[in-house]
């Protein structure tokens, strides 16, 4: 594929993110939760056109992820951007950026690679999807809620309220439950979403 069909790939995706960040699309109601959609561009980019693109499509939901913070933000805001204060002691600062997308710029690295040796290994684009889907979307959420509770420990319970010494027991749960429903979502996406594409993309290649 070209460099210009690639960046024009990178850029319909990045609006994409946009959209489902900015719209209630970026959502997936699951009863009493919902799975969040919008790393589901960043798997797509970095299954189709591999690492790079993923990283810089990862980038682009970090981003994101700042500004909806600082513009839009909730009590626990702080550790997503270090331009939210909801108190002097909830403050943001440079660790919130490295919370808010390093592991967004990471979900698009690991999913090309999953993807990559799962492809060649198992013969299987359909499990490589899935796989892929799986992978990104933990990668997502052990290393974001592992940044909160290494970078914000404290201050992050106390501000929703819960004593520091539960807080490892309620982020576990937030990845056995919220992290395995979005991984199953993302998988299901991926790979409805992902095999068309890839079928189109080895053409043009």
């Amino acid at each position: 594929m070209s460099k210009a069909k690639a960046l024009t790939l990178v850029g319909l995706l990045a609006a994409v993110e946009v959209v489902l960040t900015l719209t209630p699309l970026g959502f997936v109601p699951l009863g009493v939760t919902k799975a969040t959609t919008i790393h589901i561009p960043v798997i797509l980019g970095a299954v189709l056109l591999g690492p790079a693109a993923g990283a810089v499509l990862g980038g682009v939901f970090g981003v994101l992820s700042v500004l909806t913070n600082t513009f839009q933000p909730t009590v626990t805001s702080f550790v997503f951007t270090p331009f939210y204060a909801l108190t002097p002691d909830f403050s943001g600062n440079g660790w919130s950026l490295v919370v808010a997308i390093v592991p967004r710029i990471l979900i698009g690295v690991v999913s090309a690679y999953v993807f990559r040796v799962l492809a060649r290994f198992s013969k299987s684009r359909s499990a490589a999807l899935i796989g892929a889907g799986i992978v990104g979307s933990l990668t997502n959420t052990i290393l974001v809620m592992g940044g909160v509770y290494l970078f914000f420990g404290e201050s992050y319970a106390a501000a929703k309220g819960i004593a520091f010494s539960a807080l490892f027991d309620v982020i576990m749960g937030v990845i056995g439950i919220n992290g395995v429903l979005e991984a199953i979502v993302a998988a299901i996406l991926t790979l409805a979403l992902g095999r068309p594409l890839v079928k189109a993309f080895s053409r043009l290649s």
